[in-house]
């Protein structure tokens, strides 16, 4: 398979996401964060955007973002219990794997997910970090968890020049979790989880020393 492909293909399309303001409707709001909806025309399910100002530093908030094995993410993000490397493709491209908790009072068991990551640099400062579902022989499916699906999602650290000490953080999410979940259960669980995702992120942020 073609990870540095599939790669690029991510992150033209999560850049696309960013652009395109048509469709959206808002579902959730909390301080620290506005989350939309759209139906996702990748599967029968949402595509949900995270729009949110975090109080810190581009630095900090992407210290906290960056998919590295062993990094900050498990320790702060409710929903990454692991966070594994299987396989490095090139410099800013690797396969990952990705292990959740049970959530939603145990009704959604852990997960596992598969994911070919990529980390770009744009020339307005962004720091993006875009993921799409791949297979790969070093990680088949794992006795204990269902193997979920990310369609094109990431995050995007997008830094105020009137406002350094402040970081824009734009956040995509499709996820397939798999298994025979209602929709009800689905629906309801990607807004909280996202609006924790960013109030987690802030309290993380605010915690750090200065760099």
């Amino acid at each position: 398979m073609d990870y540095q492909h599939s790669a690029n293909t991510v992150a033209e399309t999560l850049l696309g996401y960013t652009k395109d303001e048509t469709g959206w409707k808002a579902c959730k709001k909390t301080s620290e964060v506005t989350v939309y909806w759209r139906p996702s025309t990748e599967f029968p399910g949402n595509l949900y955007k995270g729009e949110g100002v975090i109080n810190g530093s581009q630095e900090k908030v992407w210290e906290c973002l960056n998919p590295v094995a062993n990094g900050f993410r498990v320790k702060w993000d409710n929903n990454v219990k692991k966070f594994e490397l299987i396989e490095r493709i090139s410099d800013d491209v690797s396969i990952c794997r990705t292990v959740t908790p049970s959530a939603a009072m145990g009704l959604i068991s852990p997960r596992d997910f598969v994911d070919v990551v990529i980390v770009k640099q744009y020339e307005d400062g962004t720091i993006a970090s875009n993921a799409i579902h791949v297979g790969h022989p070093g990680c088949p499916p794992q006795a204990g968890y269902v193997r979920g699906f990310n369609h094109p999602c990431g995050c995007f650290c997008v830094p105020i020049p009137w406002d350094p000490s402040k970081t824009q953080v734009l956040s995509f999410f499709q996820t397939d979790l798999g298994g025979f979940l209602p929709r009800s259960v689905v629906d309801s669980f990607f807004p909280s989880s996202m609006a924790e995702f960013y109030s987690n992120l802030a309290k993380t942020v605010r915690s750090l020393k200065d760099f």
